[in-house]
């Protein structure tokens, strides 16, 4: 009898762990009301910046009215030009560095720049281009332009190939459709695959890529995760190495807008298949990799927007990064969405992408 009251204690206590449920997320409007928001940085003093694609970077506090910060970059606003990611330093908080990546030219010759700025009160001061993508375009669309810092303090930044001149991207060459690495300052790194190879320009990291919104890097596993559009389907999520080869346009699960074959290839031997591929398209936009105590039973995993599909994604990864399903998440949220990103204290936010677009936290 005792035995059985001991097993049955036991039991109950086990059923007991395993349907205390998490709280459910809560979702709350940040921020409402902004111009094609594209990218969030966290401060550490606790405020938020966004950039808006129309050139303006927005500073948000905490119950308080977005303000602006002065001295943004002009930019080259036309169709899915503008400003695009903003990013801190890994030692803001001593050199108050800020990094800004947009759309920079003229109709007949554009390209993706990044700016470095030192971020003093609501001003941006002591600007500094320490980068531009050549050669120039006549297209206003397919930039790239996602940045992330390295666990080695380079910086990485996503470069479309500019829609017409897919080609372009299997071409050292050619700084479109790549990822380009440098440091800090600009200057590049001694170590980038093809910084001695002739013809090539040394700031690539990686090559093959079509449109790339999402990048993201995770210190814990020291992966760099990366998304790209697909043509017609397609879309897909990279784990992206050192003078890796992505396939683009060579190979790709996806076809033209019209229909029509691009390739004759799925895959392609000596290029790098996605671990996620998207068919039909969902669109994705921005990437975060989550981590901290707020979702710990998503440790780990991606986080994906989607602009097409209008959701928020979960891709579910083990601890050697191979992908064991995906799921929709936050079901509330219905919009075209443009970033994902998890903040330090592991809360989700979102941006949608509207000319009234929003900033949203999800937290517990």
């Amino acid at each position: 009898m005792m035995v059985r009251r001991a097993l049955a204690g036991l039991l109950m206590a086990c059923l007991g762990t395993a349907t205390a449920a998490a709280p459910a997320p809560r979702i709350e409007t940040i921020a409402s009301g902004l111009d094609h928001p594209w990218s969030v940085a966290f401060l550490p003093d606790g405020r938020v910046l966004v950039t808006e694609r129309a050139g303006r970077l927005r500073v948000i506090a905490k119950g308080q009215v977005p303000g602006s910060i002065s001295g943004v970059p002009k930019v080259y606003e036309a169709s899915q030009g503008g400003l695009f990611d903003v990013v801190l330093h890994p030692r803001f908080a001593s050199n108050g560095l800020v990094y800004l990546s947009y759309a920079a030219g003229t109709p007949a010759a554009n390209f993706t720049r990044i700016t470095r700025a030192r971020l003093v009160g609501n001003a941006l001061v002591d600007q500094k281009v320490i980068f531009e993508v050549s050669p120039p375009k006549n297209t206003p669309v397919h930039y790239g332009g996602r940045m992330a810092f390295l666990d080695d303090g380079t910086l990485v930044m996503t470069v479309g190939d500019g829609f017409d001149f897919r080609e372009q991207a299997q071409r050292l060459g050619s700084g479109l459709g790549k990822i380009i690495r440098i440091n800090d300052d600009g200057s590049i790194p001694a170590n980038n695959p093809f910084a001695h190879k002739k013809g090539a320009q040394p700031s690539i990291w990686s090559y093959g890529h079509r449109n790339e919104q999402g990048l993201a890097f995770d210190a814990a596993s020291g992966r760099l995760y990366e998304h790209e559009h697909g043509p017609r389907g397609g879309d897909e999520v990279n784990i992206i190495t050192r003078g890796g080869n992505y396939g683009w346009p060579i190979a790709t699960k996806g076809v033209d807008y019209s229909g029509a074959s691009i390739t004759p290839f799925k895959t392609y031997k000596g290029m790098i298949d996605g671990i996620v591929i998207w068919v039909p398209s969902i669109a994705p936009s921005g990437l975060a990799v989550v981590r901290g105590p707020m979702f710990p039973e998503w440790d780990g995993d991606l986080i994906v927007g989607a602009l097409a599909a209008q959701e928020v994604r979960r891709v579910d990864l083990d601890a050697a990064g191979k992908v064991v399903g995906q799921q929709r998440i936050f079901p509330e949220i219905a919009d075209r969405v443009r970033d994902v990103r998890v903040a330090p204290d592991g809360a989700i936010w979102v941006t949608t992408d509207d000319d009234a677009g929003k900033v949203l936290r999800i937290s517990r």
